[in-house]
C-alpha cells in the first residue's frame, strides 16, 4: 500500500505562510473559527473538531475556542492557513487530538511562536496499535470510545485550570456535568447495540476509523475500503477485491461511507458485493463533526447518530 504524500512539503507551505502573514495579516478566509467576543476569557486554541468541542464545554463562558479544523475537512491531511498561524501565536493554551493525527502541527507551532501550553488531549488514553506507517503513533481516532473522551476532557480542564486558576471551579463543574453525559452515552450505545443479534455486529467502513468503538461494544470489524487509519492511502485493484470476498464471506449487510469522504468507492464497493451502502445524510461521522445543524455537530449527537445508523442499517 503507498502512501499519498502533502504537495508542497508542509515545512514549505508554513514559511510562505509565516512570510504572507507577516506582509499582510491573517487570511479573512481561514479555517480557524473563532468564538464571539474575547474579553478577558482564556484564549484557547484547538485542532480538530472533537477536541474543540470538548474544549467549548469544559471552558464554558470563560474561555475563547478558535477551532483550526472545519466540520467535514479530513484532519490527516490539513494544511494550516495564515489565520491559523495568527490564532496559534496569540493563544494562552493549545489542545491536541495527539497520536500523530495532527502531523502538520508542530512545524506549525513554530511558525506561529506560540509560547503558551499545549494540551496532548490523549494523555493517559491507551492507545491501539497500529500497523506500517501508523504502528509509531497508533490508532490516533480515540474519541470513539466514550469513556477515552472523558479522559481527554479531564485532562483538558486540568489544563484550563492551570492557566486560569482563578476560574478553576467553573472548569470543574463543567466537568462534572459532561462527565454525567459522557457516561450516559456510553451506556445508551452499549445497550442499542446491545440488542443486534450476534451474527448482525459486522462493521464495514471508509477507513480504519472505529477501532475503538468496534472494542469497546464487541462488534465486528469486517474491513475497510481504505486500509489504513489515515485517508490519504491509496486504494488498489487487490483491496478492493479483498474488501468485496470479505463482505460476501462474513455476510456483512452494509457498506458504511463516511461524511468528510466521498462515497463513491463505497457505493460501487456495496454494488460488487450485493449489499447496501449507507451514505448520504446517515453518513457515519469518522473523522470529523459534521457542520453546525447537521445530525453531528457535537460530539454527544455525532457518536448517537452513528449509532442509531448502525443499528438501522444492522438490524433491519
Amino acid at each position: 500500500m503507498q502512501l499519498r504524500r502533502r504537495s508542497p512539503a508542509v515545512a514549505t507551505v508554513l514559511t510562505a505562510l509565516a512570510a504572507a502573514l507577516a506582509a499582510c495579516g491573517a487570511d479573512p478566509a481561514s479555517t480557524a473559527q473563532p468564538a464571539s467576543g474575547a474579553g478577558t476569557r482564556l484564549a484557547v486554541v484547538a485542532t480538530t473538531t472533537q477536541v474543540a468541542d470538548f474544549a467549548r464545554n469544559i471552558g464554558g463562558d470563560r474561555v475563547t475556542v478558535t477551532q483550526i479544523i472545519r466540520p467535514n475537512i479530513d484532519p490527516h491531511d490539513y494544511e494550516p492557513t495564515p489565520a491559523d498561524l495568527t490564532a496559534i501565536g496569540a493563544a494562552k493554551v493549545l489542545v491536541k487530538n495527539g497520536v500523530g493525527l495532527e502531523g502538520w502541527l508542530e512545524a506549525t507551532i513554530a511558525s506561529a511562536g506560540f509560547r503558551g501550553t499545549t494540551v496532548d488531549a490523549s494523555t493517559g488514553v491507551q492507545i491501539r496499535k497500529g500497523e506500517g506507517e501508523e504502528a509509531e503513533h497508533g490508532d490516533p481516532h480515540i474519541w470513539h470510545d466514550p469513556r477515552n473522551a472523558k479522559r481527554m476532557v479531564q485532562t483538558i480542564e486540568q489544563a484550563f485550570a492551570a492557566a486560569a486558576p482563578a476560574d478553576a471551579a467553573a472548569f470543574a463543574k463543567n466537568l462534572a456535568g459532561y462527565s454525567v453525559k459522557l457516561d450516559a452515552l456510553d451506556a445508551d450505545i452499549a445497550a442499542k447495540l446491545g440488542r443486534l443479534p450476534a451474527g448482525d455486529r459486522k462493521l464495514v467502513t471508509n477507513h480504519d476509523a472505529f477501532g475503538y468503538y468496534i472494542d469497546r461494544y464487541q462488534l465486528q470489524f469486517v474491513g475497510s475500503i481504505i486500509p489504513s487509519f489515515d485517508t490519504s492511502a491509496e486504494l488498489s485493484a487487490k483491496d478492493v477485491d479483498d474488501i468485496v470476498a470479505k463482505i460476501k464471506q462474513t455476510g456483512a449487510k452494509a457498506v458504511f461511507s463516511e461524511s468528510s469522504l466521498p462515497p463513491k468507492t463505497a457505493e460501487a464497493i456495496a454494488k460488487q458485493a450485493g449489499v447496501k451502502v449507507v451514505a448520504g445524510e446517515d453518513a457515519l461521522y469518522g473523522d470529523t463533526l459534521g457542520p453546525e445543524g447537521s445530525a453531528g455537530d457535537t460530539y454527544l449527537k455525532m457518536e448517537e447518530h452513528n449509532t442509531d445508523t448502525i443499528v438501522r442499517a444492522l438490524g433491519g
